[in-house]
């Protein structure tokens, strides 16, 4: 196990574009974050950022208003956390390109994911969108462009009427628009330093990154979320970087979202390992060049996916890998802190149910997630699949035209009627929890997503016994 520390700053990335948290509940979990070791927030407004004037359309239902977006940046620094905005300027804008008035903006004409790099507008677009955060944002000295998976790049019409140039080719192209947009970012904001993920950059040479520039202009965000990190291949790869003229580089973990598309519950372990192997990286000789790590949160996977874990159910796994990064590896220590701050019985980081799920804020949404997510489910469909006499004398066929054994309907209408009753009563439970911390939208989201589904079979299954039971009077 390594013993060193994890260098600079230590970011908790707030991925907003799903299931945004009220000030209220932000202003309870800060102090915790810094408790814990964080020194800065990475936040990701997408469509929760106030976008006014030509960009109105960009704000969600929910978005936050001006005064909050300044109430963070209060809280922040109450508890001494950098703040760095994210906004993506080339990939992942399916917030923005998904409207009419954007949609020619695209680099494939069907596709919302990717910005069309060629067109003025776009950087004209781009540039508005910074502006706008930046005027709400004066005293950051970081600003992340994101620039990360732009899917599709080089297809579009113009591009590959571009690429039919000797001089031109997909990294180019790439390596060209995130230049335009830190330029962009220098010109009006030049005490800021850009960030950019650094996947589009990890197959191109370090002769082309040298000769083009970019390291003059961006800090890039190397990414992995694994849980077997290849160490030594990071290492190169930071190598590699620092021959293509970057002298700064920062990490990105993840301690939740990074799982599964639609994960309800943090598998504690895979983060823990996943940060175990980043300590590794930085005991590799490249700590020089670290300026810190986000430890990612997403929320979705992109802006029409579902919600993965939400905020509240992270907070362990967000607990152990900051504590973790404090002292070099999974420690009595870490787990000592870590049960003591959030005011947990025995953390255990391989099992999901626990006799105690904490007293930190959001942690009756833990609890009644997990009871959900592991329970709910299996207990309705062992009802309706494998309960002999639901299958054998109440199947659909039997359902269908309100034929039923009255002598049957003893064996299985009273788990029915209590299971009904039970998953309700949570149902209602978890909606008052959430509410508590997010707005409707949300609520209603997770709900239907997760829950919705099992009770409504549950709740036919119940009225159709009571239907066949009348229909025999």
């Amino acid at each position: 196990m390594t013993s060193i520390s994890m260098p600079g700053l230590k970011l908790v990335h707030l991925d907003l574009k799903g299931a945004p948290p009220k000030v209220s509940y932000l202003a309870q979990v800060f102090p915790l974050f810094r408790a814990l070791g964080a020194s800065g927030l990475l936040i990701e407004y997408e469509d929760t950022f106030p976008y006014d004037g030509d960009l109105e359309c960009l704000r969600a239902q929910y978005a936050y208003s001006h005064a909050e977006i300044e109430e963070i940046q209060n809280l922040a620094n109450a508890h001494s956390l950098e703040v760095i905005p994210l906004v993506q300027t080339f990939g992942h804008l399916e917030f923005v390109l998904k409207h009419q008035q954007f949609s020619h903006l695209r680099e494939m004409e069907n596709f919302p994911n990717a910005l069309n790099p060629h067109k003025e507008e776009s950087l004209q677009l781009v540039g508005a969108m910074l502006r706008q955060v930046m005027d709400a944002h004066r005293n950051v000295k970081w600003f992340h462009i994101g620039a990360d998976e732009v899917y599709y790049l080089g297809e579009g019409k113009e591009s590959q009427h571009c690429l039919l140039e000797a001089e031109c080719t997909v990294e180019r192209l790439f390596l060209d628009h995130v230049k335009a947009v830190a330029g962009h970012l220098a010109s009006s904001f030049p005490s800021v330093t850009p960030i950019i993920w650094d996947d589009m950059l990890r197959n191109t040479s370090e002769e082309t990154l040298a000769e083009s520039g970019v390291a003059k202009l961006v800090e890039p965000m190397i990414w992995d979320y694994v849980s077997d990190l290849d160490a030594n291949n990071k290492i190169n790869l930071m190598e590699k970087y620092r021959r293509g003229g970057f002298t700064k580089l920062w990490l990105a973990s993840a301690f939740k979202g990074a799982t599964g598309v639609n994960q309800t519950i943090t598998p504690i372990g895979h983060h823990v390992e996943n940060h175990l192997h980043w300590l590794q990286v930085v005991n590799g000789g490249v700590a020089d060049l670290v300026q810190g790590i986000a430890l990612t949160g997403w929320q979705r996977y992109d802006h029409f996916s579902v919600l993965c874990e939400l905020l509240p159910v992270g907070i362990p796994s967000l607990a152990v890998c900051l504590q973790m990064l404090e002292h070099g590896g999974y420690t009595e220590k870490v787990k000592e802190v870590v049960d003591q701050s959030l005011g947990l019985c025995n953390l255990d980081i391989d099992n999901a149910m626990s006799s105690c799920m904490g007293s930190f804020p959001g942690s009756d949404i833990l609890a009644l997630v997990t009871q959900v997510s592991l329970f709910l489910k299996t207990s309705v469909d062992e009802l309706l699949e494998k309960n002999r006499y639901v299958t054998g004398w109440f199947s659909p066929y039997h359902r269908k035209r309100q034929i039923v054994h009255p002598i049957m309907v003893h064996h299985f209408q009273p788990e029915a009627v209590s299971l009904l009753s039970k998953w309700t009563t949570i149902r209602e439970q978890l909606r008052l929890a959430l509410d508590n911390i997010y707005y409707p939208n949300t609520s209603e989201e997770w709900l239907e997503e997760n829950v919705c589904t099992s009770l409504d079979n549950l709740q036919r299954l119940v009225d159709d016994v009571d239907r066949a039971l009348q229909a025999q009077t």
